[in-house]
């Protein structure tokens, strides 16, 4: 992974939420791009929260990634302390399997926006991509990773079923 300072910031309400925000990080380690992780709890650490997201750009992030379960107002409450891009990631819950985060970060307000991915793993792994693309815009040596992983990703589907 390149030296910081972190590109990307990667943002979880708890510990147990690392299970599924990990993927992101690994994503954007196969990209090499720089990232950092933090537990910031928009319900228990919520001064942290804030001096996260207002510190972010200055420190050098371009985005953030934070994942959230249950009532999940980590993305939307960074969000409306950072004019970054924020993706927000829904982390499976035990009562209703993700949906109760899933629309808690969606159903955000007009005029403070978060980018909602899918529940769980996939939608971690795509919010490094997402994350990735965004910051390809401006990085051709980026840009030109993240081609060469999309690539890889289409040779490795075979034409055919192996019998």
């Amino acid at each position: 992974m390149p030296d910081f300072p972190p590109l990307v910031g990667i943002i979880m309400g708890s510990q147990s939420d690392w299970a599924t925000m990990r993927h992101a990080a690994e994503m954007l380690e196969k990209l090499d791009v720089a990232h950092e992780t933090r537990i910031v709890s928009a319900h228990r650490t919520p001064d942290r929260l804030r001096e996260y997201a207002v510190t972010a750009r200055g420190r050098g992030v371009r985005v953030i990634i934070a994942g959230a379960g249950g009532a999940a107002h980590l993305p939307g409450m960074c969000a409306a302390w950072t004019p970054l891009p924020v993706l927000g990631v829904p982390v499976e819950s035990q009562a209703l399997k993700g949906i109760d985060s899933l629309l808690s970060i969606a159903q955000m307000p007009a005029g403070i926006a978060v980018g909602t991915l899918a529940i769980g793993r996939a939608g971690a792994v795509n919010a490094g991509l997402l994350a990735a693309a965004i910051l390809a815009g401006a990085d051709a040596a980026l840009a030109a990773r993240l081609d060469a992983w999309r690539a890889a990703q289409t040779d490795a589907v075979p034409p055919e079923p192996s019998p």
